[in-house]
């Protein structure tokens, strides 16, 4: 198996693969469109929003997991908005990349029955797109025979980006932790165990359907990425939402990956409300747009979202 760091890029970009295929051609969400949010003046940049009241403010920020080390995004009403924040919330602990436990766990949920193998489960077509995939980023077709397609299709999601430069060392939240002064607090919206539990028990079909993304598209992984970040570089929410939705119609997957996870962050996010304070929350760029996002879950809620950048 080739060992282009992908245990520890597993664990740690575990968000990443969300965010590569878990926002991709969704079916829509039952979701009611928001109201026209808070209009103000608009900077290029990455998109930053706003929900506040009387004496809290939380920032909505949306990242991409990982990036070339020269991409540059840290400025202006980004930089003012974690100064001023008592409190940095992710989707994860910033520390469950680095936890041999955690990766240990990684590896264990992920290995199928000792009586099964992965290109089994597959049909001949499906089998053919996935072993030239293989064969496309030089690893050999047993390379995750013993592993549940959950984990393969993370992984070649991973792996192209790895080798084209991407690292999670240079990605938004890694640098977030890094800025963010030492007595701002850190907390997260779910635990690595949380995310690897839901790819682990999403039903074989949605599990194949979210490998074979990658398998069928393992061509397009970097000039797709390559697309996005450019997006989110201008602040292009309604233009990166519209490059996400392009190959995932299983909808047990969507729901899964995006749309439920977006509704429970919105309740998460009306709870903290009501503690003082100022919150940033930096979650995949693809939770905060298109339909279904955060913040039409919020608008649903009654709460106004003003983008500040």
């Amino acid at each position: 198996m080739n060992r282009i760091s992908i245990r520890p890029a597993l664990a740690c970009l575990a968000p990443l693969g969300l965010a590569l295929q878990g926002c991709a051609a969704l079916p829509e969400a039952d979701v009611a469109v928001a109201p026209a949010m808070a209009e103000a003046p608009v900077a290029a940049g990455p998109g930053l929003w706003q929900v506040a009241d009387a004496d809290t403010t939380i920032y909505l920020f949306g990242t991409v997991h990982a990036l070339p080390e020269s991409i540059e995004w840290y400025k202006g009403p980004i930089e003012t908005a974690l100064a001023v924040s008592q409190e940095l919330v992710t989707e994860i602990p910033s520390n469950a990349a680095h936890d041999p436990a955690a990766q240990q766990m990684v590896m264990t949920s992920a290995l199928l029955p000792a009586d099964e193998t992965l290109r089994d489960m597959l049909s001949e077509p499906d089998r053919t797109s996935y072993e030239l995939a293989l064969t496309k980023l030089a690893m050999p077709p047993a390379a995750f025979d013993r592993f549940e397609p959950w984990f393969a299709g993370m992984t070649l999601a991973v792996v192209p980006l790895l080798q084209a430069g991407y690292t999670a060392e240079s990605g938004v939240e890694a640098k977030l932790e890094e800025l963010a002064p030492a007595d701002v607090a850190r907390g997260a919206l779910e635990t690595l165990e949380w995310q690897i539990e839901l790819f682990d028990t999403l039903p074989v079909e949605s599990q194949i359907a979210f490998l074979m993304v990658s398998a069928d598209n393992i061509d397009q992984v970097v000039p797709m990425m390559d697309d996005m970040v450019a997006e989110w570089l201008e602040g292009d929410a309604d233009g990166l939402a519209a490059l996400m939705n392009d190959g995932l119609t299983d909808p047990v997957l969507a729901h899964a990956l995006l749309y439920d996870r977006n509704e429970r962050w919105a309740e998460w996010i009306d709870g903290r409300l009501d503690e003082p304070g100022t919150v940033f929350v930096a979650v995949g760029a693809g939770h905060l747009a298109g339909r279904g996002s955060v913040q039409d879950y919020l608008a649903g809620r009654g709460l106004s979202v003003t983008r500040i950048q």
